[in-house]
């Protein structure tokens, strides 16, 4: 059991980020021999951004090289002057129209929701999209900045695909969130700006994955099966109550982490896996509090007990599976890892047929050796008779 401990536990790096680069900037090159004085591969979303700027008037001339979520999407490049999300952003979009054009057009983003073409904060012209072989799109644009103002925050994004003209929206992975950084167009320095909340994001699934999917299905397996094992009482109980106690701590803590995300990041919602979160913290607080309620064996309401306790642990444990995979749909990260899980998964259910099948022929075993002992009408055993009877003389 130690060593699938060790085994588990070394899922933790699963929750990592991993960001994605695109081929190196300089050497894409552009249509009507577009030249551009700087470029900068993005950390996120596979995407490049080109640039030139002319002190003189306060021009920026721009390329965003990025390739959509899915054929036929879209992509974004904006400047954000008041924060570094997504309210605020002055976005150049470059998406399909109707008939199937590539266009360019700005969006003011004000708001979190459905957006519209708009005119945004800075003058611009120039504007166009263009697609290669591959599906990469670019999106050239010509803004004009306030004076003097040579650093901005910048933010990028792809989509799936565009509906009237609209984009659809995007995905809601690390890297669409990790899509943001600074500009500092005189310097040539650009950053793919690291997301505060990106520690609290692994934390909260490394807990939530080592709690509810990993640690609790141990706990119900030790309580289940060792207990057949008559050398093994009481250690198989005690191990069963801190296995589920470190797994409720560990959940709770990760649920907690949870709700503050949920706090940080307004307009981003989640409502199957929070929900499932909300009920699984619920069903395990419930569980926990009747440790302290449960009747001795004796009891004639012993038995309902442990009927109520089976159900909503195994509930526990289904829901606690079903929102792990929630949760690395959510975080998307390599499919390897979550191979790795499902590897995990099948370990243990590995185990549970082999001492299914082990507990099964020990209590057949039992049965058998109790009944070979007969009884008469009295109710007395054979040798129970063949003693009480006295002897013949």
């Amino acid at each position: 059991m130690a060593s699938t401990l060790l085994f588990l536990f070394s899922l933790l790096l699963l929750l990592l980020p991993l960001p994605s680069f695109s081929q190196t900037c300089s050497s894409q090159t552009f249509s009507k021999n577009r030249l551009f004085a700087t470029c900068n591969d993005l950390r996120h979303l596979s995407a490049a951004l080109h640039w030139t700027y002319d002190a003189a008037n306060s021009t920026l001339s721009i390329a965003f090289v990025a390739p959509p979520s899915r054929s036929g999407g879209w992509v974004a490049w904006a400047l954000n002057p008041t924060g570094s999300g997504m309210v605020g952003a002055q976005a150049v979009v470059g998406l399909r129209q109707s008939g199937g054009s590539l266009v360019a057009k700005t969006f003011n983003i004000s708001a979190y929701g459905p957006v519209t073409p708009s005119p945004i904060a800075f003058e611009t012209w120039g504007l166009e999209a263009e697609e290669d072989a591959g599906g990469v799109m670019t999106v050239f644009a010509m803004l004009k900045l306030p004076s003097g103002v040579t650093r901005m925050n910048q933010a990028w994004q792809v989509g799936p695909s565009s509906t009237d003209g609209l984009p659809n929206k995007h995905d809601i992975g690390v890297a669409n969130l990790n899509a943001k950084g600074t500009l500092d167009v005189v310097s040539g320095q650009s950053s793919g700006g690291k997301d505060s909340r990106l520690q609290e994001r692994n934390i909260h699934g490394i807990l939530n994955a080592v709690s509810w999917g990993i640690l609790l299905p141990i706990g119900a397996i030790i309580a289940r099966y060792l207990k057949a094992f008559k050398s093994l009482a009481p250690a198989w109980f005690y191990l069963h109550v801190l296995c589920q106690l470190i797994g409720y701590a560990l959940g709770v803590t990760g649920w907690g982490i949870g709700l503050n995300l949920g706090s940080k990041s307004k307009g981003v919602q989640y409502t199957t896996h929070r929900n499932l979160g909300i009920t699984l913290f619920s069903l395990a607080t419930l569980q926990i509090t009747a440790l302290f309620l449960r009747p001795k064996k004796d009891h004639k309401y012993r038995v309902y007990w442990n009927l109520y306790h089976h159900v909503v642990g195994m509930a526990i444990i289904l829901l606690g599976i079903i929102n792990v995979f929630r949760g690395l749909q959510i975080l998307n990260p390599a499919q390897k890892w979550k191979d790795a899980y499902i590897v995990v998964l099948c370990f243990l259910g590995g185990i549970t047929l082999v001492l299914e099948v082990t507990t099964c022929i020990i209590a057949r075993r039992r049965k058998s050796d109790g009944s070979t002992k007969q009884y008469n009408g009295s109710g007395a055993t054979n040798d129970q008779r063949s003693v009480q009877q006295p002897l013949s003389v």
